[in-house]
């Protein structure tokens, strides 16, 4: 009988991402599991570091997330957001009270002369999270995106202006000269399987993919390489991923975006899991060169995200009980 852990590693962005952690974290002793997370979306506000998607992986895992809204943390109170509004200061971007407390304790010791890395391991720790969760990068990412009037912040489209408008352009300011931590580096080289989890193929797995060394290390990897489909049934999942597909020039299917990551990233997957509402899609995910796995990726309550998590594994020949 087997009874070392499978090492799992799970690139993830959004809440998509955080469900897909809380799955193989659900399954307990058989997975090791590294998440690593995109940092893109981060913003500076109210002079904080705030990182949205490492915080809802944080706050899931710890048991403490909204799970009404799939972010921020439940019971919150809303205070000093209140008195932010009074003092004149934006307050589009939700900030609750125990929220806020996260990004005064990330800014202070970042200020301290601590990694990104060090910092969110302080803060997991704190918040009693067993799984490692890494920042894929310690330098300064930010996404961008163009719509009919301009160029904006990710989270100018995605939050004050409710990701309503067409995404024309993407870009990711400071890729240039970001690089992947020693220890995303490591995680990657000894896992046994990486995961893509089911995200925004765009904007939440890009900009992980995007650094360098990143593609580079999965590729000399022994791992299997598994990405999961973040489109049902033609619909997202969560968020505009639909809407992104059709207006950068894909098909808005999880066909579509199995053809974006063999053209974007050729050989680097080797197993695409489709929901198996989309089994008729199947042809044509094999035709773009990933071996198609039906699963049952739409993660409704916790059993669902357990469910999923044991048959990735299963479908990587990895032991999931």
């Amino acid at each position: 009988m087997q009874t070392d852990a499978v090492r799992v590693v799970l690139l993830a962005g959004g809440y998509g991402g955080a469900k897909m952690a809380h799955g193989f974290w659900l399954l307990g002793r058989p997975v090791e599991l590294t998440v690593v997370g995109n940092t893109a979306d981060d913003l500076e506000l109210h002079g904080l570091h705030i990182s949205p998607d490492l915080d809802t992986v944080m706050y899931t895992l710890a048991g403490v997330a909204n799970p009404e809204s799939g972010w921020g943390v439940r019971d919150e109170t809303w205070s000093a957001a209140a008195m932010l509004e009074r003092y004149g200061a934006e307050t589009w971007f939700g900030l609750g009270d125990r929220d806020l407390a996260t990004h005064v304790r990330r800014t202070e010791l970042l200020a301290a002369g601590l990694r990104l890395t060090e910092v969110t391991g302080e803060l997991s720790r704190a918040l009693g999270v067993s799984t490692r969760l890494l920042p894929v990068t310690d330098d300064r990412v930010r996404t961008q995106v163009r719509l009919a009037d301009g160029w904006y912040g990710f989270q100018d489209y995605f939050v004050r202006r409710h990701h309503a408008d067409d995404v024309l352009e993407l870009r990711f300011e400071g890729i240039a000269d970001a690089r992947p931590t020693a220890e995303v580096l490591e995680a990657i080289g000894s896992a046994q399987l990486i995961v893509i989890a089911p995200s925004n193929p765009f904007v939440s797995i890009g900009p992980l993919l995007a650094v360098a060394g990143v593609t580079e290390a999965m590729r000399a990897s022994a791992a299997q390489l598994v990405a999961i489909s973040p489109i049902v049934a033609g619909a997202a999942l969560r968020g505009p991923a639909e809407q992104m597909l059709r207006n950068l020039g894909h098909e808005p299917s999880a066909a579509g975006v199995a053809r974006l990551y063999a053209e974007r990233y050729p050989g680097l997957l080797d197993v695409f899991v489709l929901d198996r509402a989309d089994e008729g899609l199947a042809p044509a995910v094999a035709a773009a060169g990933l071996s198609p796995r039906l699963g049952s990726s739409v993660m409704k309550v916790e059993g669902d995200r357990a469910r999923l998590a044991a048959e990735v594994l299963e479908l990587a020949g990895l032991p999931a009980w």
